[in-house]
């Protein structure tokens, strides 16, 4: 087996679920994200929108900025985002301006998942895979949530 054989999209994924995890414990909406580059995580970002009082600061933002400053390049087209929820419409305009190549998210989000507004916000090149280790993905939303309803 090669190491490459390691990394794979669940793999990856666990690691944006760290994230989210680690956004849940600073009582922030638990979605995570990382940016990955020749099987590196150079980018990794969770919700920090109550901390820094910024709606924009979305766990995949945050990802998108620290990859793009790691290759000092706005255009991150060699790379791939995973992100436990599915992208917001401000999150998938910023991954079309990225020109990303893949897009692997767990979970949908009904409500405000890019989805809900256009399919082919992300661009027509990106490839999209959703459903990798959905039912984690969702999992922490739906427990977050609970809690904030008691």
């Amino acid at each position: 087996m090669q190491i490459e054989d390691l990394y794979t999209d669940e793999y990856f994924m666990r690691k944006a679920l760290d994230e989210a995890f680690q956004a849940m414990e600073e009582e922030e909406i638990p979605i995570g994200a990382v940016v990955v580059h020749q099987n590196k995580i150079i980018g990794k970002g969770h919700n920090q929108t109550e901390r820094l009082t910024d709606v924009t600061a979305h766990a995949e933002m945050i990802a998108i900025t620290a990859a793009s400053s790691f290759l000092n390049s706005k255009f991150l087209q060699d790379c791939t985002l995973y992100v436990t929820i599915e992208p917001c419409v401000m999150c998938a305009g910023a991954i079309r301006w990225a020109r990303f190549e893949r897009v692997v998210y767990g979970a949908s989000e009904p409500k405000f998942g890019y989805t809900q507004a256009n399919m082919g916000i992300t661009g027509n090149k990106t490839i999209i895979n959703h459903g990798v280790l959905e039912k984690e993905c969702a999992s922490i939303m739906q427990d977050f949530f609970k809690g904030k309803r008691k």
